[in-house]
């Protein structure tokens, strides 16, 4: 429960709008709600600034359709579902249709509220367009999360001309996501071309010996340039929701 959330509670019950034993019934679901087969953290706003979001991969349909329900009735927006198919995200739809499904990135959205929340650009790089699926998870979060969003694919420096001719709106953006398969090369490039930070992911797209996505995770953990991190083989999400930290640092 956000912290205005919680004032406007104590409010009600200040001007008898609310009864003590209803305000009572509301903090004993704080911090989490046991639904049997998940703890919902309703308290994850108040602590993190943004709401739990629900790794769908693994849940079966009725779970994650019973998550949502609870977090709706404690007043969610932008309730996120992360790694879902098309099948499970047409399954939950029928049980809830405020659900909003971006086949893309895999990421399902209810009650999905658009708002931009920081004055910062965040820039999604993609190296080749097997890629996106991979970018697009990383952008639709931060822009779920309140970021605005600038998408640059198939930038790769197999062609770097290409990256050049994207370069001024790069290093507009106040963070920086680049996700590379095949060697990682270009979270480097980027790294020593701008002064934002850089969030780099590594694809698991690639030859045999691209291991899975370990090639690109070694070159980007070598990455000569000082402003580049890495997160987990094709952890767009985490990229996102970091690059949303990142620029709302300073926000009101």
């Amino acid at each position: 429960m956000e912290q205005n959330k919680i004032l406007s509670m104590l409010n009600s019950v200040k001007e008898g709008q609310l009864s003590p034993e209803e305000a009572l019934l509301k903090l004993k679901m704080q911090p989490f709600e046991d639904v049997q087969y998940a703890k919902i953290d309703h308290h994850r706003a108040l602590r993190h600034g943004v709401p739990e979001v629900v790794f769908g991969e693994g849940k079966t349909t009725e779970q994650i359709a019973g998550i949502i329900e609870t977090m709706l009735q404690s007043d969610g927006q932008n309730i996120m579902v992360t790694r879902i198919d098309q099948e499970k995200a047409d399954a939950i739809t029928k049980i809830h249709p405020e659900f909003v499904y971006d086949p893309v990135s895999r990421i399902g959205i209810c009650r999905k509220v658009a708002e931009v929340t920081s004055s910062g650009l965040v820039a999604v790089c993609a190296a080749g367009t097997s890629d996106i699926s991979v970018a697009e998870e990383a952008a639709v979060t931060a822009e779920t999360l309140g970021n605005q969003v600038e998408r640059m694919y198939d930038i790769g420096v197999a062609g770097i001309h290409r990256l050049f001719g994207n370069l001024e709106k790069i290093m507009q953006a106040r963070v920086v996501i680049v996700v590379a398969g095949m060697e990682g090369a270009l979270a480097s490039v980027v790294g020593g071309l701008v002064s934002a930070p850089v969030i780099a992911v590594p694809a698991s797209v690639g030859y045999g010996a691209n291991f899975g996505g370990l090639s690109a995770l070694l070159t980007m953990i070598n990455a000569c340039s000082g402003n580049v991190s890495v997160v987990n083989i094709d952890n767009g999400f985490c990229a996102g929701y970091i690059a949303s930290l990142i620029n709302h640092i300073g926000e009101k």
